[in-house]
């Protein structure tokens, strides 16, 4: 029989170097699935890994894909680091673009600039407003914040549903389920000509940075992560439970906000059924690649980045589904969840009568 047995010592370096092994199983089982699918797997490698960073306008929709990806996974790292489990982040996304949108809406041919600013505002409230439902429930209910949080996603997609099929439907539209194209002076300024690269990306390295400072320089963030890993030594030490519930909650729910809002202001220019695209769960394993650090969560954000282009590459040139980019994910995070296992425990050989 085999056994998991706990290592008396984790080795430290395996720990940082896990995510690096799951990545090369990752690719080991993506040239198997090529082979399978009877493709040329180096043609199928090239999609993924080379062809989105061949160019300077490639590298540009990199990064547009990372953007949102880094700034939710941010988010979810508080929230994992002090053990709140947020799952419902692509509702919190979903609700932050609707708000941005809302406010967008109310733009005009006479309108400034400076409506950006209540733009991105509106959506990081409404990302915090999300959230704090859950955290709400949490807390005076007791709720499980995974199912509660997960669950207000589908009432998220059905409240964009709703707004793009009934008030904010374009009459010009030809009876597209989408909101008008939002006026110039709304979106946000992008950072090269010809480009979709948005200034959204100073906005993800300023999050790394505010992030970095908020866990391991502040008493907050220290409070926190001494919540998640040990709640009666947080307790005795005087840190409120429910304090760290709200913030993780509500900083987790203002960063996924934030990214919809700018989706929907840069990239998109409009509110679409089609703003969902999967970031608030793949930004789950954005977090976790990247060891709930701040600086590992901007490669692991870049690497979900090229899974993400290179699934949309294979669809238009090996005429592979698009689902390929949720199986590459699952791969990504199923490996490194068996080399963390590995990490911390070894097999171990045991005879059939030993209990």
């Amino acid at each position: 029989m085999l056994k998991l047995e706990a290592r008396p010592q984790p080795s430290r370096l395996w720990s940082y170097g896990s995510p690096v092994l799951a990545l090369v199983c990752t690719v080991i089982i993506g040239v198997i699935l090529f082979m399978v699918l009877d493709k040329d797997p180096v043609r199928g490698l090239q999609v993924f890994f080379w062809e989105p960073i061949r160019s300077s306008y490639a590298l540009g929709e990199l990064v547009v894909k990372a953007t949102p990806l880094l700034l939710i996974a941010l988010g979810l790292a508080v929230c994992f680091r002090s053990n709140v489990w947020n799952i419902g982040a692509e509702g919190q996304y979903i609700l932050g673009a609707i708000a941005a949108s809302g406010v967008a809406l109310l733009a005009d041919k006479g309108t400034g600039s400076w409506i950006v600013v209540p733009i991105v505002l509106a959506g990081v409230l409404g990302g915090m407003f999300w959230a704090g439902i859950t955290a709400f429930l949490r807390d005076r209910f007791n709720a499980n914040e995974i199912l509660v949080s997960l669950m207000l996603t589908y009432v998220a997609v059905q409240v964009l549903l709703f707004m793009v099929f009934g008030p904010w439907k374009d009459p010009n539209g030809y009876n597209f389920p989408q909101s008008k194209t939002f006026e110039l002076v709304t979106r946000i300024p992008r950072l090269l000509e010809g480009s979709r690269l948005s200034i959204g990306v100073y906005f993800a390295l300023l999050g790394v940075l505010g992030m970095w400072i908020f866990l391991f320089r502040t008493r907050a963030g220290f409070a926190l992560q001494v919540g998640g890993l040990a709640p009666a030594a947080a307790r005795y030490a005087g840190f409120s439970s429910r304090g760290a519930l709200w913030t993780a909650l509500l900083v987790s729910g203002g960063m996924a906000g934030l990214a919809g809002a700018l989706e929907v202001a840069g990239p998109i220019g409009q509110l679409t059924p089609f703003v969902p695209a999967g970031y608030g769960f793949a930004a789950i394993i954005v977090a976790y690649v990247g060891r709930l650090h701040p600086v590992g969560m901007v490669f692991s954000a870049v690497l979900m980045s090229m899974f993400y282009i290179g699934g949309e590459l294979a669809q238009s040139r090996l005429g592979l589904p698009k689902s390929l980019t949720g199986v590459f994910q699952g791969l990504l995070l199923f490996s490194l969840l068996a080399c963390d296992t590995l990490v911390n425990y070894r097999l171990r050989f045991v005879s059939g009568g030993t209990k």
